[in-house]
């Protein structure tokens, strides 16, 4: 089978990490090509060698109907080179633009995290609503997505796979050993991006300034005022393996879909306190794994005491989160539910 995958962006992030993780496992069988638009080029790095890269100039999250026209006919392009079994749409733009260009009954697009265009965008939900007979499925990474896509509309073959993550490779050293004098390491791992809660970290930070706080992700250095118990260490590769030297995994957000961070935090058996959006509840269940809350520094403080301070719930909690992601957020598991897909489409059976 020959699976074209595309997506808008190919900085690092949790769509493209999906777009990594299906990639480099499917190519084991199949010949698979990654097409991509702008970005730090991070992304490309971490795909095995064997998979085609395809980079595309145009293809850019803000508008330009230039580039719009441009990138049209870059699909084209690509169509006509590789001549896909499946195609397989990662993010809002390049889902609209691919939906136009590719033959419908080829392409699967998956929504990662409905609520950027059901809230934030949502001048773009009749384009959506308009375009969702445009292929063969809709995808979206948790029920909370999935129930949602279907309120607005949007019911052509909607279906829900959970994203899935790798173990992080482990790391030589301890990257935190210079922060011994603290307590305990709380890790939140996400872009400096509005819709992740920065100033809601910085607040937690001051109220338990025993405790760590070190943020992965951030794109420039932070020059803004913060708490001397706060380390921002940047964009780092392998980020998720981080994890195994922090306590805890924290993630203060507007709006997700489904965290990759968060999947990577539970397979190192780290418990997790995380905003109550998107289907984030969905795997992060109160008093199980972890807690989510409101958007409250108070929310956060009291669950990370709870958690923290009380050994015998946090080796609940940590046995827990494992096993939940066993049991529902590997790699393996999100690529067998696409290849299901998959195959309906190309008439192989599974």
């Amino acid at each position: 089978m020959i699976i074209l995958q595309v997506i808008t962006l190919c900085n690092l992030g949790g769509a493209q990490s999906v777009v990594v993780n299906l990639a480099n496992s499917l190519c084991k069988e199949h010949e698979v090509i990654v097409a991509a638009g702008e970005g730090d080029g991070k992304m490309w790095s971490l795909l095995v060698s064997s998979i085609k890269q395809e980079k595309i100039p145009s293809l850019h999250r803000a508008l330009s109907p230039m580039n719009e026209i441009k990138t049209f006919f870059a699909l084209k392009s690509l169509y006509r080179k590789y001549k896909p079994d499946i195609i397989h749409l990662h993010s809002s733009k390049v889902g609209i633009l691919g939906r136009i260009a590719f033959p419908k009954v080829k392409i699967v697009y998956t929504v990662h995290g409905f609520d950027s265009i059901r809230v934030i965008y949502r001048k773009y939900l009749p384009i959506e609503r308009f375009l969702q007979t445009r292929c063969r499925s809709i995808v979206g990474v948790s029920k909370y997505d999935g129930r949602n896509l279907l309120k607005e509309g949007i019911t052509n073959n909607v279906y829900v796979i959970y994203n899935g993550v790798p173990i992080p490779h482990k790391l030589e050293d301890d990257p935190f050993k210079q922060m011994k004098e603290y307590t305990y390491k709380v890790l939140c791992i996400a872009r400096l991006f509005p819709p992740k809660r920065v100033d809601l970290f910085l607040k937690v930070a001051t109220l338990l300034p025993r405790y760590a706080f070190i943020w992965i992700g951030n794109q420039h250095a932070y020059t803004e005022e913060h708490p001397s118990n706060v380390f921002f260490m940047g964009s780092l590769p392998n980020a998720g393996a981080y994890n195994e030297y922090a306590d805890v995994f924290m993630l203060p957000s507007n709006y997700e879909g489904l965290p990759m961070t968060i999947i990577e935090a539970m397979s190192l058996g780290k418990p997790v306190v995380a905003s109550n959006v998107g289907g984030i509840s969905e795997i992060v269940v109160n008093g199980e794994n972890g807690y989510t809350v409101e958007n409250t520094p108070e929310e956060f403080v009291e669950k990370l005491q709870y958690i923290l301070e009380k050994p015998n719930v946090y080796n609940i909690f940590s046995r827990k989160a494992l096993r939940g992601y066993q049991k529902i957020l590997t790699v393996e598991k999100m690529v067998n539910s696409y290849m299901q897909i998959y195959n309906s489409i190309s008439g192989t059976k599974y």
